[in-house]
């Protein structure tokens, strides 16, 4: 069969995901290597309430995952909140100017996590940073490039180094001998909800920011109706049981103080519980790294794929290599714009404006989600949440955003 002259073959992206590679996938993005220096600010803030932080901040991202899931059983397209926002809407711009958003804050995420990996990797490899961060762009950009199930299947077997180096973490935490802090938590209970547990939760909110991405794989999912929710609300419950795991492991190895105090708190807990490891756990906070990069990557060449179905002026980027049955050139130019941030902007800068569009276009998803719904149910087979979901998702969505910019 050849392919359409516009270089996308009739049946467009291949339809060769299930729930398993895709719930790995949301893994992954979620967990990167933010919760490894993570933990320290969020136990410093709750106290003996961290843990229960993590699972507050799993259900402040849970009516928008929830969402998400319908929205991507209603329109299962590569293009994802652009497609949302375009058909609640019918305003073409909508949609692009979502996609521009999005883009954007994949560009910046991924640049922010390409300089904490060149920075892990600098401790293992003596090369210069700026050459450390254009090999891990490129090399994640080919990775991107080779089709979605070669692509997921290294973002899955990332994801399980990093996994691996929480489960590392955690296990150490519990041989490790108690410290204080954990004698008196153990002796007295996490005592009364302290000020800043608000806060703590506002801040492991970050670490749940991913799920999102998932839904740009939609095109190129078996069953999405079915599939694609279960991954994301699996992925979402799978992270918030690790993240709380980790918390209370670190909690009852290292005192709060220190953990706050230092930028490799997890290094601290397996240094007490499990000495001689801590190269291990340095090789999976890399493996975190390059996860975070690789699926920004696969998201950002998605969504540019998507947009330029309909913006004739992308048409260049529409094009799906016949063998590889992937976004090649959008992968490319999403890797080169990602490289070229890490080397212009400072991390600290990357983040913040990241987050905030990120949670900007939470709001706008869970808004078009509500029009949607107004308009019609959804397919045969798709989930349909509540109405109060999608409200209760704007609500959130704009107060972390507001807390975000106090």
């Amino acid at each position: 069969m050849r392919p359409a002259a516009d270089g996308v073959p009739p049946q467009g992206l291949p339809r060769r995901l299930g729930p398993g590679l895709l719930t790995l996938y949301g893994v992954g993005i979620m967990v990167g290597a933010g919760i490894y220096a993570l933990i320290g600010q969020v136990a410093a803030l709750a106290g003996g309430w961290a843990p229960a932080a993590f699972f507050l901040a799993a259900l402040v991202a849970l009516p928008t995952a929830l969402s998400y899931a319908e929205l991507s059983a209603r329109l299962p397209e590569a293009g994802g909140e652009a497609a949302y926002l375009r058909e609640a809407f019918g305003l073409p711009m909508a949609g692009l100017a979502v996609a521009a958003a999005i883009l954007g804050g994949a560009i910046m995420s991924g640049a922010a996590v390409l300089q904490a990996g060149a920075g892990y990797l600098g401790a293992l490899i003596e090369a210069p940073r700026w050459a450390l961060i254009v090999a891990m762009g490129a090399g994640l950009g080919a990775a991107a490039a080779i089709g979605a199930v070669g692509s997921l299947a290294m973002a899955a077997a990332l994801t399980l180094a990093e996994t691996g180096g929480l489960g590392l973490a955690i296990a150490a935490g519990f041989v490790a001998p108690p410290a204080a802090d954990w004698q008196a938590l153990d002796a007295h209970g996490p005592g009364p909800v302290p000020a800043g547990l608000g806060a703590a939760v506002v801040l492991a909110f970050f670490a749940f920011i991913g799920f999102e991405d998932m839904v740009n794989m939609a095109e190129e999912t078996r069953d999405p109706a079915r599939n694609m929710p279960r991954a994301v609300l699996g992925a979402l419950a799978l992270v918030a049981a690790l993240y709380a795991l980790t918390a209370l492991a670190a909690m009852r190895a290292v005192p709060v103080a220190e953990l706050a105090a230092s930028d490799r708190p997890l290094a601290l807990v397996v240094e007490r519980g499990l000495p001689g490891w801590g190269g291990a756990l340095a090789l999976a906070a890399a493996a975190g790294a390059l996860n975070g990069i690789l699926a920004q990557v696969v998201m950002g060449s998605r969504m540019l794929y998507g947009v330029a179905k309909s913006v004739p002026a992308l048409a260049f980027f529409r094009h799906v290599h016949p063998r590889l049955g992937a976004p090649a050139r959008a992968a490319a130019a999403v890797a080169g714009a990602l490289t070229a941030a890490a080397l212009a902007a400072p991390v600290l800068s990357l983040a913040h404006a990241s987050a905030s569009v990120v949670l900007a276009v939470f709001a706008a998803v869970n808004v078009a989600l509500i029009r949607l719904k107004r308009a019609g149910p959804p397919p045969p087979g798709a989930p349909d949440v509540p109405r109060a979901v999608p409200w209760i998702g704007v609500a959130l969505s704009l107060a972390a955003l507001a807390g975000g910019q106090a």
